[in-house]
């Protein structure tokens, strides 16, 4: 599930290539030693944390060898995790269950598709949480206003009934958490010195927490929601992100003061401009709402073209741009194909949180030993599998060093692996109540960490590798914006999905996916030409 920036290391072989970079859902959940061996992770604020350091924490191993500091904010993030990820394993339920079911009544069309939406818009936000970082607050400040924003987004979800709670909930935990998500890596970076040797450890502490979160918050939420009903889940979320928030409060003070610095201060001056354009963008919004040009309907699409548009507008800038080489131009040329598979590939990873939701609320058998688990228990099967994995894929590149495949052929088997889990479904289409085995699942679940681990942890790696000197935060917008196009994408696809006629479904979007990944690794060659000696 999870915008870095300014500050990466661009090609320059003097100062080598940067390594593995986590993103994505589950947030990263990736080998993230691997993402900062180097000291090469940033923030899209433009906070250079392998650059940075306060040097009391040099010598402070509290914290299983690491600084003290890193607790609060693995736990902060733990918390921020069980929370989201606690939310949305139930959200999709809540919405189309019937109202004596307790939930809204609406039709599983528009559900999926909100849901898409609003997966797409919390990958939207982090640009936004990296830009008002980087010009007005810093990351730290950024990502406790966030967390605050993420608990009051809960707690609306939780105490406000019916329509207004919904929208007010999914607006609020959206851009919190697209600000907690763009910063939370870069206050971590700023807690080493660039050559500490714990730096891998710190951030594989860091990510575990992630994943512990993601993995009790479905289970959790969605044991309150069987037992007293969706409002009590959400509200569960809501405590989980006060505690996170309340002792990452306590231990804010004990941060170095470089996690606070505004990298590229927003000169007073023009403070009224961006005012008047926030306040006239939120007018235009209102107003296209009023007139029903956005509606609960077509709110998937609405984003799908928002990110499209805005992910053209990069290319385009960056591409016109004379402060570019040949070479650089070159490289971003070679992004095109990588940017249209990674959207393919989170089209479908992203269908957890839709298809798959409905699928394990109606087909899944979920009875183990006489109890019966809740549809949203299957969210937590992925960072299970991510946990275990992530360091077996880390010891992989790492001995074969020069021999692994390129990232082009990495991509390329991400969406021909997931084109085939999609596929998996196929002897078990158009069953009835309870007819799919849990193992079933666990095994296409299983199927999909496969894919995301060849994806995923590479995706921001080769956007700064690929990225020209002046433009390394657009480029690294570039890639979450391809994760935001990709998850709005499954919201609307998910709207196609009848689960009394699967067979259709399923085929065609895994053979989409297979040819999408067969397309690129037939034109590896001149992808990597393109690339200009990139891998």
């Amino acid at each position: 599930m999870d915008g870095r920036g300014q500050g990466f290391q661009g090609d320059d072989p003097s100062r080598g290539e940067p390594d593995q970079v986590p993103v994505g859902p589950p947030d990263g959940a990736t080998a993230a030693a691997d993402a900062t061996r180097t000291g090469t992770v940033a923030a899209a604020s433009g906070t250079d944390p392998a650059g940075t350091t306060a040097t009391e924490s040099d010598h402070d191993t509290r914290f299983f060898g690491q600084p003290w500091s890193l607790v609060h904010i693995f736990f902060v993030e733990m918390w921020e995790r069980f929370s989201f990820y606690g939310m949305q394993g139930i959200l999709l339920l809540y919405m189309y269950y019937s109202v004596a079911q307790g939930g809204l009544g609406m039709p599983e069309v528009i559900a999926t598709g909100i849901v898409g939406a609003y997966g797409g818009t919390v990958y939207l936000s982090t640009i936004l949480g990296a830009w008002v970082a980087d010009r007005l607050l810093g990351s730290e400040r950024v990502l406790f206003y966030s967390a605050i924003v993420i608990m009051g987004g809960h707690i609306a979800l939780s105490l406000l009934p019916g329509y207004w709670g919904l929208s007010i909930g999914l607006i609020l935990v959206a851009v919190g958490s697209g600000g907690l998500k763009a910063n939370a890596t870069a206050v971590v970076g700023t807690l080493y010195a660039p050559r500490d040797v714990r730096r891998d450890a710190g951030f594989s502490l860091f990510y575990l927490g992630i994943n512990l979160g993601a993995f009790l918050g479905p289970i959790l939420t969605g044991w309150a929601q069987v037992t007293w009903g969706f409002h009590a889940g959400f509200l569960l979320a809501a405590i989980g992100m006060a505690a996170g928030l309340i002792q990452y409060s306590i231990g804010r003070r004990g941060l170095p003061a470089q996690a606070s610095v505004v990298a590229n201060p927003l000169p007073r001056n023009r403070y009224g401009l961006w005012i008047g354009i926030a306040a006239g963008a939120l007018v235009v919004i209102a107003v296209l709402v009023l007139v029903q040009v956005i509606r609960a309907d077509n709110l998937a699409q609405v984003v799908i073209v928002v990110t499209a548009v805005a992910a053209v507008a990069y290319f385009v800038v960056i591409l016109r741009s004379r402060a570019i080489s040949a070479d650089e131009r070159s490289r971003v040329f070679g992004f095109i194909p990588l940017f249209l598979v990674s959207v393919g590939f989170w089209s479908l990873y992203q269908q957890q949180f839709t298809v798959l939701t409905i699928y394990s609320d109606k087909q899944l058998d979920r009875t183990i030993f006489g109890v019966t688990l809740p549809p949203s228990f299957v969210q937590s099967i992925n960072p299970i599998f991510i946990i275990i994995l992530s360091g077996v894929f880390a010891a992989l590149w790492t001995k074969l060093g020069d021999r692994q495949p390129s990232t082009p052929v990495k991509f390329g088997l991400a969406s021909i692996i997931m084109g085939i889990a999609f596929l998996l479904f196929l002897p078990w289409a158009n069953g009835g109540p309870n007819s799919t085995p849990l193992m079933a699942i666990v095994g296409i679940l299983f199927v999909f960490t496969i894919a995301e681990l060849l994806l995923s942890p590479v995706g921001l790696s080769v956007t700064t590798k690929l990225a020209p000197e002046k433009f390394h935060t657009q480029m690294v917008a570039l890639f979450f914006l391809s994760v935001a196009l990709g998850t709005s994408i499954a919201g609307w696809l998910a709207g196609f999905y009848n689960p009394d006629d699967e067979v259709p479904y399923f085929t065609v979007l895994g053979a989409i996916a297979i040819v999408l990944g067969l397309a690129l690794l037939a034109a590896v060659r001149p992808v990597l030409k393109l690339m200009r000696g990139v891998r």
